[in-house]
């Protein structure tokens, strides 16, 4: 089977898995999104997620993607798993492919929520916390990174880690745009399950943050200690 073939029946799987499982949204009541610094995407209801960095940039995307793991995490990951990783009694979101096919799905269920037998599984978000918080949480969805990525890397990202964090004490001798270059070498290598171009992964959060000052080393080891730490 190719790589293609096979993305598509774990797709069509979790779409399956949507129409059949029983998972409960409780009573637990949805958490409104702050979208500040996003483009507004109007009134009409887009099919195709427009936060992608092709389509908005890479600094829109980044915003996307930070607004989205916080709604997510307020709103989804009580179901659907932290870090998108879901624990079988929910749809593995990841799965979704990051195109039009998968936005369409995405989007339908999240505006018209998901009930069986008459009891609500998984509210109607729609009208709740609205369009522009829709596809940030599709963008943070989409860009998570394949837990078989991580595993791969996760030996140099835990060496380099530790490197960084020594240097957050004493940067005296470091090479700033070295580790910055491995970083986003690793990062590079790192992919998502849905098929999007660039994964959200702690190798790329890291390669991001690295400026040459001590508090920024800091910052690179903590994001790669959450970072390898979800990946277990």
């Amino acid at each position: 089977m190719t790589a293609i073939a096979l993305k598509s029946a774990l797709a069509a799987a979790a779409l399956t898995t949507a129409a059949t499982l029983v998972y409960a949204h409780g009573d637990v009541a949805p958490q409104a999104v702050d979208t500040t610094g996003l483009p507004e995407t109007g009134d009409e209801w887009l099919t195709e997620n427009p936060y992608r960095a092709e389509a908005a940039g890479e600094d829109v995307w980044a915003r996307a993607i930070a607004v989205g793991a916080s709604g997510y995490n307020q709103n989804c990951a009580r179901c659907h798993g932290l870090e998108v990783i879901s624990g079988g009694l929910a749809p593995d979101l990841r799965f979704l492919e990051a195109e039009e096919y998968g936005d369409e799905w995405y989007i339908e269920r999240y505006r018209s929520g998901y009930t069986q037998n008459g009891i609500t599984k998984m509210p109607a978000f729609g009208e709740l916390l609205g369009q522009d918080a829709a596809w940030a949480i599709r963008t943070y969805i989409e860009t998570r990174p394949d837990d078989a990525s991580m595993e791969e890397a996760s030996d140099d990202l835990k060496a380099l880690r530790d490197q960084i964090a020594g240097y957050a004490e004493d940067a005296s001798g470091a090479d700033a745009d070295g580790i910055k270059a491995r970083l986003t070498e690793i990062a590079a290598g790192i992919e998502t399950l849905s098929g999007a171009p660039v994964a959200d992964s702690a190798a790329y959060r890291a390669a991001n943050l690295i400026d040459g000052t001590q508090e920024a080393y800091a910052r690179a080891a903590e994001a790669l200690t959450i970072g390898l730490s979800a990946a277990q």
